[in-house]
């Protein structure tokens, strides 16, 4: 993202991806199309100062199409997450219409949830192939249509961790179940920083806490590692497997994450599971859309 690139993302060719949706779009010319991206495309510039956005509105309606949209919020629609995104609806007319907004849904859940049926495994644990669920969990996970309990759920398995980021990770979650506090970077002993920034990214650490009804944003960041998604079970102290970040984006526990080498990454499952749309959410847009379509 711009924030972490240091020319701001500027003369990166990922700007210009939509050219090839928009070849796509002229090539199948399909009744519908969705398209989906973070909030910041709304105000993304070229070097010029123009819009992506604007120039991929311009695309677009070169193709046929009329074009809607909302911004969404993952959390909405019974996912247990903060996830704000743009969804993007075009329709193959020249005729106005209105986006195909889905019926919110009231969250009961807790982030919880996604952890009641999975074994405990302590830092650098875990099967990517076989791990057995327990048979009490939290009725989400079926509600969600998330849980298999047919089959052994595959990629929980938590990366290796230092002994400096897990006693980190255990101050992170021990204050957020006394205080219902997040640790900022800069209330660390100078002993477990190995940062000299203290005036910015203080939020380094956080703990996906259990107590509340939607977790941070999973990101494709986590790839890189885990300390802004620690597990909140102190006695477990590790970050979170890409099966919780999976649960966490609505996957259900047969989906299995491929690699381009064909053997399992754990690497390559973070980094598929933190650039989806959760799939809750995406179905419950796909079944919108169904219903304005047979109208």
């Amino acid at each position: 993202g711009r924030a972490r690139d240091p020319n701001g993302m500027q003369g990166d060719k990922r700007n210009y991806l939509f050219r090839y949706y928009a070849q796509f779009l002229q090539k199948y010319e399909p009744t519908y199309f969705v398209f989906e991206n973070v909030l910041g495309l709304l105000s993304a510039k070229d070097s010029s100062g123009k819009k992506y956005f604007d120039m991929m509105h311009d695309a677009f309606e070169k193709c046929g199409y009329n074009l809607k949209y909302e911004i969404l919020s993952a959390s909405d629609y019974g996912v247990l997450q903060n996830r704000k995104r743009i969804i993007l609806v075009g329709k193959r007319t020249k005729e106005d219409f209105k986006f195909p907004l889905p019926k919110k849904c009231t969250q009961n859940a807790k982030v919880s949830a996604i952890f009641s049926d999975l074994p405990s495994i302590h830092s650098g644990e875990g099967d990517v192939f076989c791990c057995s669920l327990k048979k009490n969990y939290n009725s989400w996970l079926d509600e969600a249509h998330v849980r298999n309990s047919e089959i052994p759920v595959t990629f929980h398995c938590s990366r290796p961790n230092s002994s400096q980021d897990l006693e980190i990770y255990r101050r992170v979650v021990e204050l957020w179940n006394k205080k219902h506090k997040r640790l900022s970077y800069d209330e660390l002993p100078q002993e477990l920083r190995t940062h000299n920034n203290t005036k910015s990214f203080l939020d380094r650490f956080k703990v996906v806490a259990s107590d509340v009804t939607a977790s941070q944003t999973v990101v494709a960041h986590i790839a890189k590692d885990g300390h802004y998604y620690i597990h909140p079970d102190i006695n477990q102290n590790r970050s979170i497997t890409p099966r919780e970040a999976a649960r966490l984006q609505t996957f259900p526990d047969d989906y299995f994450f491929e690699s381009i080498s064909g053997k399992p990454s754990r690497t390559e499952a973070y980094k598929q599971i933190g650039n989806a749309v959760p799939v809750l959410l995406s179905q419950k847009i796909a079944a919108k859309l169904k219903e304005v379509w047979d109208e």
